[in-house]
């Protein structure tokens, strides 16, 4: 039977009938890339909330709350999901159907225009 002195200092027993120590991944810089990130993204969200109550056009501001919007769903994927140091095969298994899914979405919503178009035309 296993020793159970583990080198490991982070992890958990399995708890089932072989009650396994599993060690976690544990690596203490992971905490300030966290922090890291926290901090960006309240940065960008108060300069959203910020340039909300400027007098900036409105397509303008469309424009960049998108690309916004964009940069903090690429932290948020990259940090706390952790894609950021996956292998680019597994990360184009998430980033493809995402952008297939707003491409979907973008000719739908063209088409609806489209329809709405055809009714004033042809009564």
């Amino acid at each position: 039977m296993a020793s159970d002195n583990h080198s490991h200092s982070h992890g958990y027993y399995t708890g089932d009938i072989h009650n396994q120590f599993v060690p976690e991944h544990y690596d203490p810089k992971n905490r300030s890339v966290i922090w890291r990130t926290f901090w960006i993204l309240l940065f960008i969200t108060i300069f959203e909330v910020g340039i909300a109550f400027t007098s900036i056009p409105k397509a303008v501001l469309m424009i960049i709350f998108i690309a916004l919007t964009l940069v903090k769903a690429y932290f948020i994927v990259a940090y706390f999901m952790h894609l950021k140091h996956e292998t680019k095969s597994f990360a184009y298994t998430i980033v493809l159907p995402f952008i297939l899914i707003v491409y979907l979405i973008g000719m739908a919503l063209a088409e609806g225009s489209f329809l709405n178009l055809w009714d004033r035309i042809f009564p």
